[in-house]
C-alpha cells in the first residue's frame, strides 16, 4: 500500500503539484436491528477506495476511486480540479507548514472480535431485550440495534508521512415507547442514539442491554402517568447523556475555525464564535473547561493521526470559561497563524477531509452527585435527548429531553414528563456551577454528527460528568 500511494503523489508532483497526499481506506460494517419482536436488519457489509489531494498553483483538488488501475486517470482529475480552482478562485489558499513528518501505526482497543462473534447470539441478544420490554403492557413500540465498524486506513504526503492505522468500533441501543391514546413516551439506553466506543464485543457486554430491558419499559410506562413539568426558571442538573449533546451542538460545532470564517455555512453553518475573541470571550463559566482530545483510549474520536497526517494532541478550546483555540486543519489555521489542531476528518475514501470534532470533552470537576443535589437545593434533574432545536450560529437552543426528577431539599423527587429547556449558548454556560468529579465523567460515541454539503457523517465522542446550571429557563412540552 505505501508503493500505491506513493506512486500517486509523485505522479501528481510530476504533473505540477506543489504538495500532494493520499488515502486509502478499507472498512467492513455490521448492523443488527429488532423491532416489536422482529429482526428487522441483519446487513454486513465492506467497502474500499483511495483518494488523492493535490495543491497546485494555491489551490487544491481531490478526486477519489475504487479502481486501482485507473490510478493515473484519478491523479489527473485531483491536479484538473485544482487547476480549474486557481483560475475561479482568485487568490491563493493559505497552506500551514507540515510538523515533522509522520511514521506509525495506530491501533485502536479491542479485546474480543465482534465480527467473530456468531450472528445468531447477536440476534438472541436483542431479541431477549425486547421480549423483555415488551412484558410491560404500556409498551407498544421496541427497538434494540447494534453496530460494528472496522477500519483500516493508510495516509501518505509528499512531505515524507507515511502513517497507518486500524480500529473497531462497537455500539448498540434498547428503546422502549408506550403510550396511552395520544400520549407517548420514550425511554432510550444508554442514550437515544446509542452509544458507541473504540471496543470490542467487550463493551456490548458491558452495557448490558437485556438487563436494562425491564427498567427502562417500566420509565417509559411511568411517564405516561407523570405530570408535566411546569415552566419557568430554575436550577437543573444535566446528566452525562444530555450534557453530551449540549456540549456537542453548542460547543463542538461552535468552535469549528470553517464555520468561524464562514468557508461552511450551508448546512447549518456559521458560529457566534469569532477569531478575535481568542484568549479573551467568555463562553461560560470559571469552572467551564473544554478540550479536544483525540488521545483518549476508547473514544469514538480518537485516532493516531488526523487525515491530513497531523498527530493527535490534546488541544484546549475553552480555558476557566474563556475562548482559547478552534477546532482546526492545516488550512483553516494557517488564516489566523495558528497550528492545526488536528481535526482534519473524512468520512470515508470518497470524501475530502474537512473540519471535524474529536472528542470535544467538558472536563470533570470535583463535585460528587449528592454535592451536586445538595447545592442545587431545588431544581429537576434532566436526562436523555428526545429533540432538540438550535440556530445556525449554534447561539439560541431549545431541548427536549425524554425524563426529569424533580429536586427538592437536595433529594430526587417526583418523575416528570415532556421536560424541556432552553437558552443561549454563552448566557446558558455562564450558568455552570459545578461539574461532577473523575468518578462520572465517561466518553459518550456519537455516530450521526452531520456536516457539509454533499453531507458527511462523522463519528465523534464527548466526555461529560453530571454538571448543575442555575436559574435555568425549563418546562413545557419539548
Amino acid at each position: 500500500m505505501k508503493e500505491f500511494l506513493e506512486r500517486l503523489i509523485q505522479c501528481a508532483l510530476d504533473m505540477g503539484a506543489d504538495y500532494a497526499d493520499a488515502r486509502f481506506v478499507s472498512r467492513r460494517t455490521e448492523e443488527i436491528a429488532v423491532q416489536d419482536g422482529r429482526l428487522e436488519k441483519a446487513q454486513l457489509s465492506s467497502t474500499q477506495g483511495y483518494n488523492i489531494r493535490v495543491f497546485v498553483d494555491g489551490a487544491f483538488g481531490f478526486a477519489a476511486s475504487w479502481d486501482s488501475d485507473k490510478w493515473r486517470t484519478t491523479v489527473e482529475e485531483a491536479v484538473r480540479i485544482a487547476r480549474s480552482s486557481a483560475l475561479a478562485g482568485g487568490g491563493r489558499t493559505l497552506w500551514r507548514p507540515a510538523v515533522t513528518p509522520q511514521h506509525g501505526h495506530f491501533e485502536g482497543p479491542c479485546k474480543k472480535d465482534p465480527f467473530s462473534v456468531p450472528l445468531n447470539i447477536k440476534v438472541s441478544l436483542l431479541m431477549e431485550a425486547d421480549r423483555l420490554m415488551a412484558g410491560n403492557s404500556a409498551v407498544k413500540h421496541r427497538e434494540a440495534f447494534l453496530e460494528f465498524w472496522e477500519e483500516d486506513k493508510a495516509f501518505c504526503n509528499s512531505e515524507g508521512s507515511f502513517v497507518t492505522q486500524r480500529y473497531v468500533e462497537s455500539g448498540g441501543l434498547i428503546q422502549a415507547a408506550a403510550q396511552d391514546g395520544t400520549d407517548r413516551q420514550v425511554r432510550s439506553y444508554p442514550n437515544s442514539f446509542g452509544d458507541f466506543r473504540k471496543a470490542g464485543w467487550e463493551f456490548i457486554e458491558e452495557m448490558d442491554l437485556v438487563g436494562h430491558a425491564e427498567e427502562i419499559a417500566d420509565q417509559a410506562a411511568a411517564l405516561l402517568k407523570a405530570p408535566e413539568m411546569p415552566a419557568g426558571e430554575a436550577n437543573l442538573i444535566l446528566m452525562g447523556p444530555q450534557l453530551a449533546l449540549q456540549v456537542h451542538e453548542s460547543i463542538g460545532h461552535a468552535t469549528e475555525l470553517d464555520r468561524v470564517l464562514g468557508y461552511e455555512a450551508a448546512f447549518a453553518g456559521t458560529s457566534f464564535a469569532t477569531v478575535e475573541g481568542l484568549g479573551s470571550f467568555r463562553y461560560g463559566s470559571a469552572v467551564m473547561n473544554v478540550t479536544s482530545d483525540p488521545t483518549l483510549p476508547y473514544g469514538l474520536g480518537s485516532f493516531g493521526w488526523d487525515d491530513e497526517g497531523t498527530p493527535a494532541r490534546q488541544v484546549f478550546l475553552i480555558k476557566d470559561g474563556v475562548l482559547v483555540d478552534f477546532l482546526s486543519d492545516r488550512e483553516t489555521a494557517a488564516q489566523i497563524g495558528r497550528d492545526s489542531s488536528g481535526a482534519s476528518r473524512a468520512d470515508g475514501w470518497w470524501s475530502l477531509p474537512i473540519v471535524r470534532m474529536t472528542n470535544v470533552n467538558l472536563l470533570p470537576g470535583e463535585a460528587s452527585l449528592e454535592e451536586l443535589l445538595d447545592r442545587a437545593g431545588n431544581g429537576y434533574i434532566m436526562d436523555i435527548n428526545r429533540n432538540w432545536s438550535i440556530d445556525d450560529k449554534r447561539l439560541n437552543f431549545h431541548f427536549g429531553v425524554e425524563a426529569a426528577w424533580e429536586v427538592k431539599n437536595g433529594k430526587v423527587g417526583r418523575l416528570f414528563k415532556n421536560p424541556s429547556y432552553w437558552g443561549i449558548t454563552p448566557e446558558f454556560w455562564s450558568q455552570l456551577v459545578a461539574v461532577a468529579g473523575p468518578s462520572h465523567w465517561r466518553v459518550w460515541g456519537l455516530p450521526n454528527c452531520g456536516k457539509g454539503e454533499p453531507e458527511q457523517v462523522m463519528r465523534v465522542g464527548h466526555g461529560t460528568a453530571p454538571a448543575l446550571f442555575r436559574n435555568v429557563k425549563v418546562g413545557g412540552r419539548g
